[in-house]
C-alpha cells in the first residue's frame, strides 16, 4: 500500500518560526522518502479559533477518506477534543505537538487549565504522537497521561555547519543576536531589562524576530527600550528571510526564553559557532551543552545580565564556548534523520 499521509496545519506554513520550518522541512522529508503528503491548511486562528474556525478545521479534516492516516500539528488538535473523538474510529490520527499548548507564556489560569483539559482528551484518541523533544516526552507522560510507547520524539534538524567568516572574539564592540517572534514566551522583556543593567559595557544588540504576532508585547518591547536609553544600540530587524548574514556577523547569541518544546534557534547557533547564553527552560538544556554556552534560570534579568557581563568582558571565554558550539554541532541530526524518524513512526501505525 502506497504511503500516503494528510498534515493538517494551522496557519502560514511559509511563516518563518520554529514550528512552521519544523512541519514544512518534515513534508519535504517525507516526500524526498516517497511518501505522499498532502497538506491541509486549517484556520490561522489556532490555537484561539474565532468565529467558524474550529467548524471549519472538522470538516476539512472529516474530508480525509476512512483509515486515512492523518498528522495533526498541535497548535490545532490541543484545543479540537471532539474532532479527535469523533474521528477516532475512523481515521488514524496522528499528533505532531511541539510543546504543550498550557505551556505558552501570558496565558491566564482559566485558559491555562482549559489547554491541559482539552489537550489531554485530545491525546487520549490518537494513535501515535511525535514530540520534537525528551522534555516534551516526559511532559506528555507525566502531565497528560500519554503513554510512553505512543510517544516517537523526532528532534529537528540541522544544515551544514558554514565556515565563519571572522573569528568571533575579535571585536571590541561586542555584538550580541537574538532570535525570535516577539511574543511573551521568548523573554525579550527581560533581555532589555538585563541589558539596561550592563550599559556601560560595550555591547549591540539585533534582535530578528516578527513583531506582528503580538502586537501589544511588541509596543511594550519598544517602550522598554525606549525608557532604558537603548534605542540606540538595540536594532529590530523584524522577520528575516536569511539569517546567515546575521549569524555571521554576530559574537554571541542570546535568547532569554521562558520556555522551549525544543528551541531551533539555539541548534542554528550551534551551527554558526556562536557562544550562547540562554535559560534553563523546557528543552535548551538538551540543545545547549555546558560546553557551549551559559543557562541561567527564565524570568532572571540579573542573573542573565551577570551571565552577559562576564562573557562580553573576557573574550577567551566566549571563543572557548564557540569553539565548544561547533563541536556540539556534531552531534545535532539532518533533517533526514527527523524525516526518516517520523515515517518509522507513521509506518507503525499505518
Amino acid at each position: 500500500m502506497a504511503a500516503e499521509l494528510a498534515f493538517a496545519i494551522p496557519g502560514d506554513i511559509e511563516a518563518r518560526t520554529g514550528g512552521y520550518v519544523y512541519d514544512k522541512r518534515v513534508i519535504a522529508g517525507l516526500r524526498a522518502l516517497g511518501w505522499t503528503v498532502e497538506h491541509i491548511a486549517l484556520p490561522a486562528s489556532f490555537p484561539f479559533p474565532a468565529g467558524t474556525d474550529r467548524a471549519t478545521a472538522r470538516a476539512r479534516i472529516a474530508r480525509c477518506a476512512a483509515g486515512g492516516l492523518v498528522m495533526v500539528d498541535g497548535l490545532a488538535l490541543g484545543v479540537l477534543p471532539e474532532l479527535a473523538e469523533a474521528e477516532q474510529g475512523r481515521l488514524r490520527l496522528v499528533a505532531l505537538v511541539h510543546h504543550p499548548l498550557a505551556l505558552e507564556s501570558g496565558l491566564n489560569a482559566e485558559h491555562r487549565l482549559r489547554f491541559i483539559d482539552s489537550e489531554r482528551r485530545a491525546l487520549a484518541k490518537i494513535c501515535a504522537v511525535i514530540v520534537t523533544s525528551d522534555m516534551t516526552a516526559r511532559t506528555l507522560v507525566a502531565d497528560y497521561g500519554v503513554p510512553p510507547d505512543r510517544i516517537t520524539v523526532a528532534k529537528p534538524g540541522c544544515d551544514p555547519a558554514p565556515e565563519r567568516s571572522a573569528p568571533a572574539h575579535s571585536r571590541s564592540i561586542v555584538r550580541l543576536l537574538s532570535a525570535g517572534t516577539v511574543t511573551p514566551r521568548k523573554g525579550h522583556d527581560v533581555l532589555v531589562a538585563a541589558l539596561a543593567r550592563i550599559a556601560d559595557l560595550p555591547w549591540t544588540l539585533t534582535l530578528a524576530g516578527s513583531c506582528e504576532r503580538a502586537p501589544d508585547c511588541a509596543a511594550a518591547l519598544m517602550r522598554a527600550i525606549e525608557d532604558h536609553g537603548l534605542v540606540d544600540r538595540i536594532a529590530l530587524v523584524g522577520e528575516v528571510s536569511d539569517m546567515t548574514p546575521l549569524y555571521q556577523a554576530a559574537d554571541l547569541f542570546v535568547l532569554a526564553s521562558r520556555y522551549e518544546g525544543y528551541g531551533m534557534v539555539f541548534a542554528e547557533a550551534l551551527r554558526h559557532g556562536l557562544p550562547i547564553v540562554g535559560t534553563n527552560a523546557g528543552a535548551i538544556p538538551e540543545v545547549v551543552p555546558a560546553s557551549a554556552g551559559v543557562l541561567v534560570p527564565p524570568d532572571d534579568p540579573f542573573a542573565l545580565a551577570a551571565a552577559l557581563a562576564d562573557l562580553i568582558g573576557r573574550p577567551e571565554r566566549r571563543a572557548a564556548l564557540a569553539a565548544g558550539a561547533r563541536e556540539a554541532c556534531r552531534s545535532l541530526c539532518d533533517w533526514n534523520e527527523t524525516a526518516a524518524t517520523i515515517a518509522a513512526a507513521l509506518e507503525r501505525v499505518r
